[in-house]
């Protein structure tokens, strides 16, 4: 796994801590579109990490 992918899936899963722990502080429209972001970005994280175990062997 290259050194982008791991920053990518660390960077991902940061930001969807975020997201949860800064919920209430958020506008509505905002907490909405960061919501959907930060899962599309965490659903390619572990496209990202499947693929690199997948491909490990190789």
């Amino acid at each position: 796994m290259g050194s982008v992918n791991v920053i990518f899936i660390i960077s991902a899963f940061v930001l969807g801590g975020l997201v949860i722990l800064k919920r209430d502080s958020m506008a509505p429209k905002l907490r909405r579109g960061m919501a959907i972001a930060s899962i599309i970005l965490i659903a390619f994280a572990f496209f990202l990490i499947v693929y690199s175990f997948l491909t490990m062997g190789t």
